[in-house]
């Protein structure tokens, strides 16, 4: 059963201006093995991570660290939760978390279903 779904997108020039204006975004908003990717990249786990936040209600006290997401050996991204939104989601009874990320003509997408 689907219990939530989110959609955001990045504009990936804004995103990099954001980074280079305010450096101490990247650590807040990334572990250290996601900051290491470039930034088209970061700008696609950032809209992935906000939409987690949207299938998950978007409650307040979520920590954007509480969910890394993470590239399997064929490509494919998933999420790695700890944590608040760990606790988010075993609250929910989500079990299975999908997640397609893209980004072209400088736009970042993610799209998120969770499902119990």
């Amino acid at each position: 059963m689907i219990v939530g779904v989110g959609v955001d997108v990045c504009d990936v020039d804004r995103f990099a201006e954001a980074v280079e204006r305010r450096p101490g975004l990247v650590p807040r908003l990334f572990t250290p093995h996601e900051a290491e990717r470039p930034i088209a990249s970061l700008a696609a786990r950032f809209a992935a991570k906000e939409a987690l936040a949207k299938a998950l209600g978007a409650p307040s006290g979520l920590s954007w660290l509480d969910a890394e997401v993470v590239t399997d050996s064929d490509g494919s991204p998933s999420f790695t939760l700890t944590g608040t939104v760990a606790e988010r989601a075993t609250m929910l009874g989500i079990v299975t978390i999908h997640v397609s990320l893209s980004h072209d003509a400088g736009i970042a997408s993610a799209v998120v279903i969770c499902e119990a």
